[in-house]
């Protein structure tokens, strides 16, 4: 028989991508014993007003420059070029489709996740994928919660990083060093984004 392959998928806006990204993927494949984690940046999250401060094309081209020289790591571009907002059911749809004989695994963080049941199709995104819930700062999580029994929780890490943070770091003028990996920061210096004009 052969084995399915096993696929987290770690969605997001990515705005920029940053440390935290890349710690909860390579976490997620130790925990649950990934083959690969896809990294889908949003065209248009639903939970959030407004266009994000990059261009589309910039997040993309940011998290593959975020990801790279990890085999385990692939960009995938379906929601962006999709345009709209951009729902999770409807991109589980489109990679089952796509990719048979594979097990999808949702990596959500733990304020998502209390989100979930809100989120477009939380039963069917059940039917498509499992869910993997990694920590974060102030936003426990209760058995009480909604599908708290569908998920597994990651034990770790929780690293107290934002893409908020980064932007607003960035439009003070302070470094971002060590936030991202160089070649973001190198990405984001050349082409001037979340400056204040």
């Amino acid at each position: 028989m052969i084995r399915r392959r096993k696929i987290g998928i770690l969605g997001g806006t990515f705005d920029p991508p940053h440390v935290a990204h890349l710690m909860v993927g390579e976490s997620a494949v130790d925990e649950a014993g990934l083959d690969a984690v896809f990294y889908v940046p949003a065209f248009q999250p639903p939970h959030k007003a407004g266009l994000p401060g990059a261009s589309a094309t910039q997040r993309v081209t940011m998290t593959r420059l975020a990801i790279r020289g990890n085999r385990r790591f692939k960009c995938l571009d379906i929601e962006t070029k999709r345009k709209g907002t951009s729902y999770t059911v409807d991109t589980l749809e489109e990679l089952t489709a796509g990719i048979p004989a594979t097990e999808f695994v949702l990596i959500l963080g733990a304020d998502s996740f209390i989100d979930f049941p809100a989120w477009k199709s939380p039963e069917r995104i059940l039917q498509l994928a499992s869910l993997l819930v990694y920590p974060r700062n102030g936003f426990p999580l209760s058995p009480d919660l909604p599908f708290f029994r569908h998920a597994e929780m990651m034990a770790g890490p929780s690293v107290d990083v934002s893409s908020t943070m980064i932007r607003r770091r960035v439009a003070m003028g302070k470094s971002i060093r060590y936030l991202v990996p160089d070649a973001v920061d190198r990405f984001i210096r050349s082409h001037g984004l979340y400056r204040r004009d």
